[in-house]
């Protein structure tokens, strides 16, 4: 009849519509390299300190990779960001700009066009454009987005409705 129960612990529910809010941090994407199982990989960043006097890469080019690196730059040794794009299009401006001004003062390097290619417990592999380069690293986050598990959804009968962009 076009109502859903809902069940809780607490209560029932009776309802015409159900939001499902479940994010998107409990299934990272990967970066699918060699190495991106050792303890210094990460996929998010909970506590800037634990990355004190650390050589971090933070990879991604998103709002997430951005603060990352940001709040890691008042900790780490060194900090750098790795986006396999040519620009961070995908930013708030105001974090653009604090990465701007960590860039200018040397507390933030930003790699554009370049990709890991491998994980290794002192370094890791860089393809930067057509050169490779390794890089002396101590933790990597990975902030590069998470998979949706679309296909369970789906099979429980659950539609989508994707709206980039819109409020």
């Amino acid at each position: 009849d076009g109502i859903f129960v809902v069940r809780s612990p607490k209560a029932r529910y009776r309802t015409r519509t159900v939001l499902l809010a479940i994010g998107r941090r409990g299934s990272p994407r990967t970066l699918d390299v060699a190495g991106e199982d050792l303890p210094k990989v990460t996929y998010r960043l909970a506590d800037p300190e634990r990355f004190a006097g650390q050589k971090v890469l933070v990879v991604g080019g998103g709002d997430s990779a951005v603060e990352a690196a940001v709040a890691c730059a008042g900790q780490a040794r060194s900090v750098h960001l790795s986006y396999r794009g040519a620009a961070l299009n995908r930013v708030k401006v105001k974090n653009r700009e604090r990465l701007e001004q960590l860039r200018q003062s040397g507390r933030v390097a930003v790699m554009f066009s370049s990709e890991v290619t491998g994980i290794h417990p002192h370094h890791v592999d860089l393809r930067i454009g057509e050169a490779t380069q390794q890089l002396p690293n101590d933790a990597v986050i990975v902030s590069i987005g998470g998979v949706l598990p679309t296909d369970l959804l789906k099979s429980i009968g659950i539609r989508f409705e994707t709206k980039y962009g819109t409020k």
